[in-house]
């Protein structure tokens, strides 16, 4: 495999993690939301709050984001993907919310958070 098919190959499987995070918040999915965090992951959520640790994220996670979509449909796009090292990415994603009928509201602004993202036993 070509090192540009196998970037391909990596960024590809990035942006699939990124959808997953997408699909599980717009579905208000803790579980699924939490098994993409390693146990000693750091997360930074959307009000500034550092959860560090797969536990603290699921207490979190727990409490906001059931009913945390009402009215609001997250979208995530991949717009950069720096390799550090083969088996590691920085992510740079445009994070939207927009209204059930598609519409960016006002008030809503833009995201722009940076995944540190790694790949461990394959994944």
């Amino acid at each position: 495999m070509s090192i540009r098919t196998a970037i391909a190959f990596e960024t590809a499987a990035i942006e699939q993690v990124v959808a997953a995070h997408e699909h599980a918040q717009r579905h208000e999915n803790v579980d699924d939301f939490v098994a993409l965090f390693r146990r000693d992951a750091i997360w930074t959520a959307g009000g500034g709050s550092l959860l560090i640790g797969r536990d603290t994220i699921a207490a979190f996670a727990r409490q906001v984001l059931p009913s945390g979509m009402t009215d609001l449909v997250p979208s995530y796009e991949v717009v950069h993907v720096l390799f550090i090292r083969p088996d590691v990415a920085a992510v740079k994603v445009r994070q939207r919310y927009f209204s059930p009928d598609r519409v960016l509201p006002a008030d809503q602004g833009e995201g722009s958070p940076m995944y540190m993202m790694s790949k461990e036993d394959g994944h």
